[in-house]
């Protein structure tokens, strides 16, 4: 029930825009920390925004499962651990969490299951698992 109501705040924040224009991004970081995904200390770049649309814009389908739904830009060596990293394009890679073939590729793959989890063969991973999928009979 928890998890629920804060995807639920998530998906309302991430989308609000207040009456000055400006948009709310500490719920999206309260949800983030609460996931795991990164401490509430870790602060973005004012260029991250612009950095992910680019990145989304080059590489729109999802390195694991090819989806093209909720698309993720994941860090491979977490910003909030390496911040000189955070715009870096080579160190991002693009996961979804669409649950296309039911597994959510940006939890599975990028975060082994728990976004406290680091996983550094992250390219390799969801290399092989693109393949596996292309490959499966039905």
């Amino acid at each position: 029930m928890a998890r629920e109501f804060f995807c639920l705040i998530e998906y309302r924040a991430v989308n609000y825009i207040n009456s000055f224009g400006v948009r709310i991004f500490m719920i999206e970081r309260i949800t983030d920390t609460l996931q795991g995904k990164a401490p509430l200390s870790a602060k973005r770049s004012p260029k991250w925004s612009s950095v992910r649309k680019e990145f989304l814009k080059n590489n729109p389908v999802c390195a694991c499962c090819g989806g093209v739904k909720k698309l993720q830009v994941h860090h491979i060596k977490p910003f909030h651990t390496h911040p000189e990293l955070e715009l870096d394009t080579d160190n991002l890679i693009t996961l979804c969490r669409r649950k296309k073939y039911g597994i959510d590729c940006h939890l599975l793959v990028g975060h082994l299951g728990w976004f406290k989890n680091i996983n550094n063969h992250v390219i390799e991973d969801s290399q092989l698992w693109n393949q596996r999928l292309k490959e499966r009979n039905f």
